[in-house]
């Protein structure tokens, strides 16, 4: 972990100038969650209406929402693809995203167009130097 200020930044993620992380595993599926920063500007999380299984979306697509007592926000996706899993956890439990940002993910993708897409995201350094000009 790195940090900025009072924010975490996993390192080895990409992420997105709208605070989402997205975390490329072994099989070529894609983990998408929010940011440290994500979850403390949110506060407390109150619900997590997770996408649907089978659902395709294009990258910038709005994937699901989630509701803090601040406000309610939309969670885009980094990659284009089809939710293949979603953290049913969160249902039950939304609080997980403010307890472990980078250890609860909401949403797993197949993505169709993954390599072209990758390029269009911040790694580690670029996300700490955007984090920083806010």
């Amino acid at each position: 972990m790195i940090e900025v200020g009072e924010y975490e930044i996993k390192e080895g993620l990409y992420y997105t100038k709208d605070h989402e992380w997205a975390q490329v595993l072994e099989d070529g599926t894609v983990l998408v969650g929010i940011t440290d920063y994500a979850q403390k500007e949110l506060g407390d999380l109150a619900y997590v209406e997770l996408p649907e299984i089978g659902k395709e979306v294009s990258k910038g697509d709005v994937l699901c929402e989630i509701e803090s007592v601040k406000a309610v926000s939309e969670v885009y996706a980094p990659v284009s693809g089809e939710v293949i899993e979603v953290n049913s956890e969160l249902e039950d439990s939304p609080e997980l995203l403010n307890e472990d940002p980078y250890g609860n993910w909401i949403a797993k993708l197949k993505p169709s167009s993954l390599e072209d897409e990758l390029k269009e995201l911040m790694d580690t350094e670029a996300y700490a130097k955007y984090l920083e000009s806010l």
